[in-house]
Parts: structure tokens; sequence; C-alpha cells
């Protein structure tokens, strides 16, 4: 591994990095218990730089502890190599449900100018799944990047 150094990303190097959606790893607060690790899941989002926030495509199937997770507050970690090393994003909050904002709400318009990419790692087909869509304006946001050190 080589020795790298990082920097903080500006406002547009990491709206360029988090794009439209790509693939991350969400994990929810529990509790103060420190001996148990929070549940992490991996997810796939979509971002709108315009409103600021990130939407999430969850399953949420009734024997899945998921469905009581939602309410819990939210780390979400976004990572990727690029020609220049690599970039990661850190955003905290909590998920707020979509269909639960009015159709001409910041929430709701934010949405139609995302992608989420699908993903198939169940083990039954999508089409049998059940999803509810969320979003997540951070409380906090940040990103770094590689910046390779001198040899």
């Amino acid at each position: 591994m080589r020795d790298s150094r990082w920097h903080q990303l500006s406002g547009s190097e990491l709206e360029a990095f988090l794009g439209r959606g790509g693939t991350g790893v969400i994990s929810f607060a529990t509790g103060t218990d420190t001996g148990t690790a929070p549940p992490s899941i991996p997810v796939s989002y979509g971002y709108n730089a315009d409103v600021e926030a990130f939407y999430f495509r969850l399953s949420l199937p009734p024997e899945s502890r998921k469905a009581e997770l939602v309410d819990c507050p939210v780390s979400f970690v976004t990572y990727g190599e690029t020609d220049d090393g690599w970039k990661s994003a850190v955003a905290t909050g909590r998920l707020e449900p979509v269909e639960e904002a009015s159709y001409d709400s910041p929430t709701v318009q934010g949405m139609w100018g995302i992608k989420i990419p699908e993903v198939d790692v169940f083990e039954q087909p999508r089409e049998e799944l059940t999803f509810r869509d969320f979003q997540l304006a951070p409380e906090t946001l940040s990103g770094r990047t590689e910046v390779p050190s001198e040899p």
C-alpha cells in the first residue's frame, strides 16, 4: 500500500464525485451500546445536488429488522477509485419516507432528478419485493480525496 494523504473535497468536487447515483453502505445507530456494531447494509443511492439530498430505495421485508431501523439516525458512506486515487463521502442524518411528502415538496421534486442504480442482490426476484423510497437531507456531508505522497 502506498503512502497517501488526503484533503477535503470542495463542494463542486464532492458534487462531481457523488454524481446522480451509485452505491455505498448505510449504517443505522441503534443505541449507546458500544459493544454492538451498528447494522450496516450495502445500498444503491441517487443524489440530487439541487436539493442536496440522497435518495434510497430500500427493500423492507416484514421479517427484516430494517423496517424498525429506518427511524434511527444513519450514516452513509460511498467510496470510489478514480484516475486521481480514491475519493469518499460521508453523510449523516435521518431518513425521511418520500411517500409521506406532498407531491410539490422539494423531497418529491428532488427525486425526479436522480438515478438509483438497480442492483440485484436479493434471494428472490425484484418483482416479488416491496420497496420504499427514502430521502436523506444530510445534517453533515463531507468528502475526501487522496493526495499521493511524494516518492
